[in-house]
């Protein structure tokens, strides 16, 4: 069983720029395709990006390319969004889930199975 712990929340301003982490345990982690998805109150999970098993191939859920970055360090066993330009739109909490799968072209809730907690991001004007 994969565990996920992410990190890096805050409360920011329109414009700023947060890096958060979700650092994953279990043998499964380095083997899996990981995704990143956020969530408002009343709302499902929104997908976001996910990255593949050794970080070379990377999807993006269209809306929402160009300010989204992932990444992932298999020695660190993280894998990181960074958020550039953040909008008040961007409050919500994110997760990270570990795919069934190594291809990151999986991308819905059901194609995960591992969540961690999430981190709350809150961006003011």
């Amino acid at each position: 069983q994969v565990q996920l712990v992410e990190s890096g929340g805050g409360a920011v301003q329109t414009g700023d720029s947060l890096r958060l982490s979700c650092a994953g345990s279990g043998s499964q982690f380095n083997l899996r395709a990981v995704g990143w998805f956020r969530q408002t109150p009343g709302t499902q999970f929104q997908f976001i990006a996910s990255i593949d098993w050794n970080g070379q191939d990377t999807y993006y859920a269209d809306s929402l390319k160009g300010r989204f970055t992932i990444s992932r360090d298999n020695a660190r066993n993280t894998v990181y969004l960074q958020i550039d330009s953040l909008k008040t739109e961007d409050t919500a909490v994110y997760a990270c889930a570990v795919s069934r799968y190594s291809s990151p072209y999986y991308y819905t809730e059901r194609d995960f199975v591992s969540w961690g907690q999430g981190t709350q991001v809150t961006v003011s004007p």
